[in-house]
Formats: structure tokens, sequence, C-alpha cells
């Protein structure tokens, strides 16, 4: 099984790999969306706008603003070409759960665009820009899947975050909100320095849906666990031996539920496991197991 898990994300990688090549060929973008699966269009998508956007700011330094507001009326257009493309009532329904992924990822790149433009963003390294999830394509770095020539690196201010290959599958995705993107940027700096994000609110804002899509974003596995008061410590430490063996986030839902007396335990294990992580051990002891 762990065989089929390297083949799947070998396979992710080559497709990436690929479905860039096939951009980059002067196909028309609204062939070249129907040609791909749904997880490469997006982050080849992702890739090719971070790119466009640091040459329209680089091309605005003499006079801010000027560069991102040409790409935000390209980006318009593109999205209308997008939707045109969806209409037909021909359209695959497996398309157009792919297609209806980029339009919400296009609408969120363009609104994105015209807030760079009317804040008169000059150079790449502001911090308006930085707060953006931005996809580097870099050839023949350390490729987190060894055997191909690129390597897709996540970045959102100073965290830094590998693509992982999981293939999440055709899904839709959220609907990004300034509230969506601050979640992005606080759970994506907690990874970056070794811990736990807890996102609080009301029954039915997303705090879960929020953590599965940022999952999504950087094609990780997320394992969502619905918590409950009847939960032991000894429930716990198996799940926790299982997601640190296979380097997944878990996501606990109404962590608040589980009794008072158990939460300490989980804490000491989770602190374990994220000692282990700040380390960047190999292999660690946890409750008189190696793993």
């Amino acid at each position: 099984l762990s065989q089929v898990e390297a083949i799947m994300k070998k396979s992710m990688a080559r497709c990436i790999d690929l479905c860039m090549e096939d951009f980059a060929s002067g196909k028309s973008r609204n062939q070249w969306m129907q040609d791909w699966i749904g997880q490469a269009v997006i982050a080849v998508n992702q890739t090719m706008w971070t790119q466009e956007v640091e040459a329209a700011i680089r091309e605005g330094e003499a006079d801010p603003g000027s560069g991102t507001a040409k790409l935000a009326k390209a980006l318009e257009a593109g999205v209308l070409k997008t939707v045109e493309v969806i209409r037909d009532p021909k359209v695959r329904k497996r398309l157009r759960t792919s297609i209806g992924a980029l339009i919400v990822m296009d609408v969120h790149n363009k609104e994105m665009v015209k807030e760079l433009t009317v804040l008169k963003t000059a150079r790449t390294t502001d911090f308006d820009w930085q707060a953006q999830l931005r996809y580097y394509w870099k050839e023949g770095g350390e490729s987190a899947v060894s055997g191909y020539p690129g390597t897709l690196d996540c970045c959102m201010i100073n965290a830094n975050v590998l693509y992982a290959y999981e293939y999440v599958g055709n899904t839709s995705r959220l609907v990004i909100t300034p509230l969506t993107d601050q979640c992005y940027r606080t759970l994506i700096s907690a990874i970056h320095l070794n811990y736990g994000g807890a996102p609080e609110g009301p029954a039915g804002t997303g705090k879960t849906e929020t953590t599965k899509d940022l999952g999504r974003a950087i094609a990780i596995q997320c394992v969502v666990t619905n918590c409950s008061d009847g939960l032991t410590y000894q429930a716990m430490e198996k799940f926790f031996r299982g997601l640190a063996a296979s380097g997944a986030w878990a996501c606990f839902d109404e962590f608040n539920r589980i009794q008072l007396e158990v939460l300490s335990v989980i804490a000491q294990q989770v602190l374990t496991i994220q000692t282990a992580k700040a380390q960047n051990l190999k292999r660690f002891m946890f409750f008189g197991t190696e793993l």
C-alpha cells in the first residue's frame, strides 16, 4: 500500500508537470482546462497567476498600480470566457465541477489584483502580496516526489510548504472571503512554527470546511475526526500513531467536548509529536512505541 501511495504522488507530480508544459505551449485556455484533471488545472492556474502578478508589479515599479490595473482587466475578460464554457448545456458533470472550482479561484485572483492596484503595491516583497497564497514552480528543486524535474512551493508570508501531491480528487472549492484568507494565514503560519491551529466560532460557520479547503489547496491528506465525550486517551494514542506515521493533517471537530482529564493526556501526546517534528527527527519514541 505504501508503494501505491508513492506511485499516486508520482503520477500526480507527473500530471502537473505535463499540464504546466501544455499551458506554456500556447493552447487556448478554454481548451487547456478541458483537457486536464481539475486538481492539476487549479495548481497550474495558481502558479501562472503568481508569475503574472509578480511580472505586473515589477512592470509598474515606476508608476505603482499601473501594471496590476492592466492585469485585472485581462483576468476579468478571462473569467467571462470561462463562464461561457460552463453555460454550455452539453458540458459533462465532472468538467462542470472542475471549471466551477476554477472560476471560484479566478474570481478571487481578479479581486486580489484589483486590491493590489488600489493599494498601489510597488514591490513583490510588500506585505499585501506576501500575505497571499502563492505557488512557485521550481525547476530541479528538492522534490518531495523524487524522479521528476520540479517542485511546487506554496508560500504565504514567511511560511513555505511543499505541495504534497496527494490526489484530492475533482472537488469544488470554498469561496474565499477576507476571513478565509485570515484563517489560511494563521493556520499555515502555525504549521511553519510546528504548532497546531484552533479556529473557533459558532456552529456552521465553516471552521472544518476552511481547514479542509486549505488541505486541498496544498494537496495534503486531511483526516477529520469527530470528538465526543466518550473518547479515551488510549483511542487517541492509536489515532496519533497512525497520523504521525502517515504525515497527514488531522482536524478534530468539537474538540471541546473531550473530558478534561483525557485532554491533559492528549496535550502530552500532541506535544511529543510536535517536539519530534521541530527537531526534524525521522524516528521518535511515542508512549513506548518507536514510530
